[in-house]
């Protein structure tokens, strides 16, 4: 007889007790996209439940302020499904920080543009100018 994978997870005690949780976070999951506003719902996620407090994780600090203004409201709403909820803890957790690559930060330079600096390279003085222009001009040829 076949058995779907979440009957063997139910069948142990222990991985029993960690569907039912995770069940019931995504059933906290759906109704807070129901009842959030629609830039809150995109920008904040349910991360846990215990002892009647839903903890929330907003992508920024100006998310996080709006969602503890709307506390009491969220903590009605989200009991309306037959979860006890007293609290809602919201803490700042963005989902994906953003990176800055070096290879993004290097932009080509024209020909036209590298051969009017050279020009003007070679006019100067040895010197720091002088120096950071001539390896401007080397990584830029690298780049290539």
């Amino acid at each position: 007889m076949y058995k779907a994978p979440e009957q063997y997870l139910d069948a142990d005690a222990a991985a029993g007790r960690v569907m039912a949780h995770a069940r019931l976070l995504m059933k906290l999951t759906n109704r807070f996209e129901a009842v959030a506003p629609g830039a809150l719902r995109h920008a904040a996620h349910v991360a846990n439940y215990k002892s009647g407090k839903i903890v929330i994780h907003a992508d920024n600090g100006a998310v996080a302020a709006k969602l503890r203004q709307m506390n009491r409201r969220l903590c009605d709403e989200l009991s309306c499904e037959g979860v006890e909820c007293n609290e809602i803890e919201v803490k700042v957790q963005p989902r994906q920080i953003p990176s800055r690559s070096m290879s993004s930060t290097i932009k080509p330079i024209s020909d036209k543009a590298a051969g009017m600096l050279r020009s003007t390279v070679d006019k100067l003085p040895k010197g720091p100018l002088r120096a950071a222009l001539d390896t401007l001009l080397r990584r830029a040829a690298r780049s290539e």
